[in-house]
């Protein structure tokens, strides 16, 4: 298929974008921008933040990792299910209680004003980081697909993704993000399922044959129970429980969605109903992997070293025109239903958090300019990881960026359960020597354990020294002058 025709398709789905924000963005306040009015509809926000959730990342990664480690990601899912169950029913009755706009108010009484914007700025250095990555990964296919046969740098592509994506969330924020989201994960599943298909019929496979070919496959073992394997079942269970609670239950971003709506029993309807339908959504990814898999095996198909670029390269060489169209209008939902909601987040934080700009006051033109600054900083992330032009390097500063979830979970774990006062001035440095200690950790780990391989359960590691540290530079309350 013609560039240009991609480029055509791609326009249109913006102009759809811009006119869901156009009617969500009819009051444009910073209560809005911020809550959404509290008047989402809890199914809506639901199925939206299964799009939101799967990234760019995820619609290019999972499908490629089968071939390493067959179905073992959803052993981590299924630890993602049960962190959302505690989510839904002990965190968000608690920040409906607290009335909160952005979560990390919740740490001020407890841990002062270092632990609270501590925690806030980590959050914003890594969701910043990490919403460059899978949008510069998504980038890079479109610029692979359209950008570059029409001769547009990447830095241009870059640039007008971003500036659609700032264009239709400028006005009302989270209000806008929650319907966006929604028609984005219609997208990225008629891309995955579109794909099934098209696979299924160059096979001649039908598909009520699928189930059988699938459960002869060697691709789709699940269940890993080897001690020293990064994909083994309990660290990848216990991981994904910590995880999720860590990304989702102490991440603005995700929890800004379910404050959205008009009560914590709507948003818990939601968060419920989401957590089921990721479940299954990731489960069709891995399907996906394993038919892309007997695919090339049954066209001697070489498979790329670096398994990202295998669902790219089948969808866009081997399979029809309108799976390339739905599979480019895929990576862009994945990749900006993460970004738009990503870029809210942290103006809202950072809004809320280091300006003190409240929902009540009318401070709009100084939350666009935090929005437009996070977008243009967005912008020099992605170009700075096209500069280096080495993944690798890019791959590791994003999980770099992943080390920091670690102690806005220890802070906020020992605020909640640790019944002592932190001293303020050793909770910045805490926040910065646990992930330097926990890599270490890893590395010691690999040379004098057998070569244990640290895998999700990173994230343990590095909150547990967060809330150890915290605790041995505290003070017990009953000690603690009450100001």
């Amino acid at each position: 298929m013609q560039a240009s025709t991609l480029l055509v398709i791609f326009i249109a789905y913006f102009i759809v974008l811009l006119i869901i924000s156009f009617f969500t963005g009819r009051k444009n306040s910073n209560q809005t921008f911020f809550t959404g009015d509290k008047k989402s509809p809890w199914l809506v926000v639901a199925f939206g933040m299964v799009g939101a959730t799967l990234s760019g990342v995820t619609f290019i990664s999972v499908p490629g990792e089968v071939g390493q480690s067959s179905f073992h990601y959803l052993q981590f899912v299924l630890g993602n299910f049960v962190g959302y169950l505690i989510i839904a029913l002990l965190l968000l009755p608690y920040y409906y209680r607290q009335n909160v706009i952005s979560i990390y108010t919740v740490l001020s009484e407890k841990m002062g004003q270092h632990g609270y914007l501590s925690s806030s700025g980590f959050f914003i250095l890594s969701k910043l980081i990490g919403a460059a990555f899978r949008l510069y990964l998504a980038a890079l296919v479109i610029y692979m697909a359209i950008a570059q046969p029409l001769g547009i740098s990447f830095g241009i592509t870059v640039l007008v993704c971003l500036l659609f994506i700032w264009l239709y969330t400028v006005k009302s924020g989270i209000k806008t993000v929650v319907w966006s989201d929604a028609l984005q994960t219609v997208v990225l599943l008629a891309a995955v399922v579109a794909t099934i298909i098209s696979l299924s019929r160059q096979m001649n496979i039908k598909m009520s044959d699928l189930s059988g070919i699938l459960t002869d496959n060697s691709y789709t073992q699940v269940f890993n129970f080897e001690l020293h394997s990064p994909n083994n079942f309990f660290k990848q269970f216990i991981s994904g429980i910590f995880i999720t609670i860590a990304l989702n239950g102490f991440d603005q971003d995700i929890i800004q969605k379910n404050l959205t709506c008009k009560n914590y029993r709507k948003a818990q309807n939601n968060m419920l109903v989401f957590s089921l339908l990721f479940v299954v959504t990731v489960f069709v990814f891995l399907v996906l992997g394993a038919m892309l898999y007997h695919f090339a095996e049954s066209k001697n198909i070489a498979v790329p070293a670096n398994t990202d670029q295998f669902f790219p390269l089948v969808a866009l060489n081997y399979l029809e025109p309108v799976v390339i169209v739905l599979f480019t209008l895929g990576i862009s939902a994945a990749a900006f239903s993460s970004a738009d909601s990503a870029t809210t987040a942290i103006t809202t934080a950072f809004s809320i958090d280091f300006l003190k700009i409240d929902k009540k006051t009318h401070h709009k033109h100084t939350r666009k300019i935090v929005h437009l600054g996070v977008t243009l900083l967005l912008f020099a992330i992605i170009y700075l990881f096209h500069k280096l032009n080495n993944q690798s390097v890019v791959v590791a500063i994003f999980k770099a960026a992943g080390y920091t979830y670690g102690p806005i979970l220890g802070v906020f774990m020992f605020s909640f359960f640790i019944n002592r006062t932190p001293r303020q001035k050793f909770i910045l440095p805490i926040c910065l020597l646990s992930p330097i200690i926990t890599y270490v950790i890893t590395l010691l780990a690999c040379k004098y354990l057998n070569n244990y391989e640290f895998g999700f359960e990173l994230i343990i590691v590095n909150s547990l020294l967060t809330i150890l540290f915290l605790t041995i530079f505290s003070k017990n309350e009953r000690n603690v002058k009450k100001y």
